[in-house]
């Protein structure tokens, strides 16, 4: 009886320790999902983008947004090709600044152009760098004016 009354104690240690373990990926996989849909709760729970838009909305502006941008880069590109301009540093500067910004939103129109699917990841950075973009793009616009 002695030796039953052992046995039933290590096991219920193991079976303690086993639990604990439970709760720790319990744990792990709560806290993996609240950082996943923290990631993602704007789109979930507030709409798209920082103004909390529809999806037909921030899509739309989305695209205005690349419109902008890449008719910025075709201004920018006309005037360094041309031999008789200056060509000032500053927009020099404002393009290369808009470019960066505006990555995320270049890579996601690519590769929708190409067919491919695109990342989350990709998603939720256009839908974070978006206003950023435009103001880039408006800032360059802003230098191009005479």
């Amino acid at each position: 009886m002695i030796y039953t009354t052992g046995f039933r104690k290590r096991g219920l240690k193991k079976q303690m320790m086993n639990i604990k373990g439970l709760v720790i990926v319990q744990n792990l996989v709560t806290l993996t999902m609240a950082t996943l849909i923290s990631g993602c709760a704007g789109s979930v729970f507030g709409g798209y983008g920082a103004n909390g838009q529809s999806r037909e909305d921030f899509e739309h502006h989305v695209e205005e947004v690349f419109r902008l941008q890449n008719r910025m880069t075709s201004k920018v590109m006309m005037i360094l090709d041309s031999d008789d301009a200056i060509k000032p540093e500053a927009l020099i500067q404002a393009e290369q600044h808009m470019q960066q910004i505006c990555a995320d939103l270049n890579e996601y129109v690519s590769r929708d152009l190409d067919g491919l699917n695109s990342s989350f990841l990709l998603r939720s950075r256009v839908e974070k760098s978006a206003i950023d973009c435009e103001n880039a793009a408006l800032t360059l616009e802003r230098l191009l004016k005479p």
